[in-house]
């Protein structure tokens, strides 16, 4: 085990191209990553993880076809139903986007009340914090807290922007993996990465290993070791 005090963050990429090379629907991909996010969670918590967040749905992911969008909306309903599981592994639950006051707010109701329920449920757990980004843009929350300054008369400071951020009590990213072969980084906590190495995979998201997550905490352990 590695010790906590690591916040790992998740880009879940290449569950349609899973799928497609498997001759399945993209659908069969979603679940087959939502499954894995499971395994994942299991794994950081034995790697002693402190955080673990993960990109499960953008705000610029509205766009995507109608069935398609329905049903990661009703494997996020399940992501967030896991509660006895969580329990079991003493998981606490967070989640960041838009607020569902927000005029912009796209969140159905029913993920709205999912997502309640599991931050009630497991506020009193004391091991790893699962933070699930779910309509969630990174510029939009940048955006967020700026506005939220302007309206209050605030100055506007780097440290006056990050306590009006979704969570401010997220802590500074200290690895980002993207997985699916992609090197690129998405809009996905662009203020609490910045400096932090990331860990491309190869592999997409539905294949991602507990071996995988290894060598994403060791690289933030030999970045956050390295002298400046």
């Amino acid at each position: 085990m590695y010790g906590s005090c690591v916040h790992v963050a998740c880009i879940m990429d290449g569950n349609g191209r899973w799928a497609r090379q498997r001759g399945l629907p993209r659908t069969a991909g979603h679940t087959a990553g939502e499954e894995n996010l499971a395994a994942v969670v299991r794994a950081a918590v034995r790697l002693g993880v402190d955080h673990l967040t993960v990109f499960g749905f953008s705000t610029e992911n509205w766009v995507r076809p109608r069935q398609e969008v329905r049903h990661i909306l009703g494997l996020h309903e399940k992501l967030f139903g896991r509660i006895t599981e969580l329990d079991e592994l003493n998981v606490r639950v967070r989640w960041i986007g838009r607020p569902f006051a927000e005029r912009s707010a796209r969140t159905p109701r029913y993920v709205q009340r999912a997502i309640a329920k599991a931050i009630r449920d497991t506020e009193s757990n004391t091991g790893m914090t699962l933070t699930v980004a779910f309509d969630y843009g990174s510029r939009t929350e940048i955006a967020h807290a700026a506005e939220t300054l302007r309206r209050s008369g605030r100055p506007v400071t780097v440290e006056s922007i990050a306590s009006c951020l979704y969570e401010p009590e997220l802590p500074a990213v200290d690895v980002l993996v993207r997985t699916s072969g992609e090197t690129r980084v998405s809009n996905f906590l662009l203020w609490q990465s910045q400096g932090a190495p990331i860990s491309f995979a190869e592999a997409a998201w539905p294949d991602y290993s507990s071996s995988d997550l290894e060598d994403a905490i060791a690289l933030a352990r030999r970045t956050s070791s390295s002298p400046n």
